[in-house]
C-alpha cells in the first residue's frame, strides 16, 4: 500500500480579491504548490451552491445535490471572455473584511455582476452551453426554475410560495417557466459556467497527478429543488412539510443536542426504486471529483429522527437507515469507486460493522483518534 498525502483547503479559502475564494488563478496556483511540495491530494469542503441569509451559509445546506456555487465562478475568466470589464469588477463592494466571507454583500453584489455577464454571453449560441443543459436537463430544469421563482418571491423558501407552484403542479411549472423565462436561463448559464470552470481546474489539477477529495453531504437542505421537485423521498405530511428532521443526540459537544433541520429520507422508497437517485448522485459526484468522501456515513446504518412539532434533540430517536443494501446497489451499478467514510460521531457495533463490510477506508481526526470514548470513528 502506498502511503498519500494531500491538504484539505475550501475553495472559499483561497485568496480573493472578489470577497471568495474561487476557481481563479490562486486556485491554478495552489495545484502548483501542492505539485512542488509532494502532495496527491487536494480535499474540498462541498461545491453547493448555499443561501445567503446569514443562518444557512453552509455548505450542508444547499439549494441542489447536484448544483454549484456560482460564488465560485471566476471573474477574471469573464473578463477575459470579455463579458466583464475589470473596471466594473473593481467598482463592487465584496466586503470589508478579506479574512471573511459577506455572504449577503456577495449575493447582493456579485450575482448582479453575474447577470451582466450573462446578458452579454449570447450564451444562447454556446453548443457547448446547449449540450451542458440537454444532458443534465434531469436536474438542471427544477433548479433553475426553484432559483428563479425564489428569487421571484424575494427568496422566500419553497414552503412559503403559492400552493400551485409550492405543490409543483404542473399547470405552475408551465406558467412560472414562461413569466420568469430568462430568469431560468440565467441559473442555467451560472450552473454552465461553473462546470465549465470546474472540470478546467480540475484537469490541471489531474495533469499534475493531483486528486480531487469531494465532499458530499448527506443530507439536503429543506429548502432547496430536490425535497420541492421530488418531495416523495422524504419523510412530509401532506403539505410536502418535514415531520422529521435530522440532528443529532444530546452529548459531550451539546448538552441539548443539534438540531439540524434537513429532511430525512423515505428509505423505503429509495429501496423500491432501487435506489435510482443515490445511484445517480454518486455517479454524478464522480464526474465532479476523483475520490468522493460521504459526509455523516453512520447515518446509513442509523439516523438520529427528531420531531418537527418540538424541534428538540431530546425528542428524538434513532431509526435505522439502509445499510449495506444500499451500497451493494451502488457497487454493482457504479462499480468499485474511491470513497471515504467520513464515520466520526457516536459509535455503534452496527456502524464499525458497516464501515467493515463497506471495504471504505474511513476517518481518524487526531482530537481523537487515541481515546477511549466512541466519537472518534469506527476504527478500534
Amino acid at each position: 500500500m502506498n502511503r498519500t498525502s494531500g491538504v484539505l483547503l475550501s475553495v472559499t479559502s483561497l485568496p480573493s480579491k472578489y470577497g471568495i475564494g474561487c476557481f481563479d488563478k490562486a486556485a491554478y496556483d495552489f495545484v502548483d504548490w501542492l505539485e512542488k511540495a509532494g502532495q496527491k491530494y487536494w480535499q474540498i469542503l462541498p461545491l453547493g451552491a448555499t443561501s445567503h441569509d446569514g443562518a444557512y451559509d453552509s455548505p450542508y445546506q444547499a439549494y441542489s445535490a447536484f448544483a454549484g456555487n456560482p460564488y465560485f465562478i471566476s471573474l477574471d475568466a469573464l473578463v477575459e471572455e470579455g463579458v466583464l470589464t475589470q473596471k466594473e469588477c473593481d467598482a463592487i463592494d465584496f466586503g470589508t473584511d478579506p479574512q471573511h466571507v459577506d455572504y449577503q454583500a456577495l449575493y447582493e453584489n456579485r450575482l448582479n455582476l453575474l447577470h451582466k455577464a450573462y446578458e452579454r454571453s449570447e450564451i444562447y449560441k454556446n453548443a457547448d452551453y446547449q449540450a451542458f443543459c440537454k444532458e443534465n436537463f434531469w436536474w438542471l430544469d427544477d433548479y433553475a426554475l426553484f432559483m428563479a421563482v425564489k428569487n421571484f418571491f424575494g427568496g422566500a423558501g419553497w414552503n412559503e410560495w403559492p400552493n400551485d407552484i409550492r405543490m409543483h403542479y404542473g399547470f405552475a411549472l408551465d406558467y412560472y417557466r414562461e413569466k420568469l423565462y430568462f430568469d431560468v436561463e440565467f441559473q442555467k448559464y451560472l450552473q454552465f459556467k461553473f462546470y465549465e470552470q470546474w472540470s478546467k481546474l480540475k484537469k490541471y489539477a489531474n495533469d499534475k497527478n493531483i486528486q480531487i477529495v469531494g465532499d458530499m453531504p448527506i443530507y439536503v437542505s429543506a429548502d432547496g429543488s430536490d425535497i420541492w421537485a421530488q418531495p416523495e423521498m422524504f419523510q412530509l405530511d401532506e403539505n410536502n412539510k418535514p415531520t422529521r428532521i435530522a440532528g443529532c443526540p444530546p452529548d459531550s459537544f451539546s448538552a441539548d443536542g443539534q438540531v439540524w433541520g434537513n429532511p430525512l429520507y423515505r428509505w423505503d422508497y429509495h429501496k423500491a426504486t432501487g435506489y435510482q437517485w443515490w445511484v445517480t448522485r454518486m455517479w454524478y459526484s464522480f464526474k465532479l471529483y476523483d475520490v468522493v468522501r460521504i459526509d455523516h456515513f453512520r447515518a446509513f446504518d442509523e439516523y438520529f429522527s427528531i420531531p418537527t412539532d418540538t424541534m428538540s434533540a431530546k425528542d428524538g430517536r434513532w431509526e435505522k437507515g439502509p445499510g449495506m443494501d444500499l451500497f451493494h446497489t451502488l457497487r454493482n451499478a457504479l462499480g468499485e469507486q474511491a470513497v471515504i467514510a467520513e464515520d466520526l460521531g457516536t459509535m455503534t457495533d452496527g456502524v464499525r460493522r458497516l464501515v467493515k463490510d463497506s471495504g471504505f477506508p474511513n476517518m481518524k481526526v487526531l482530537q481523537f483518534a487515541f481515546n477511549k470514548e466512541d466519537i472518534g470513528g469506527s476504527n478500534e
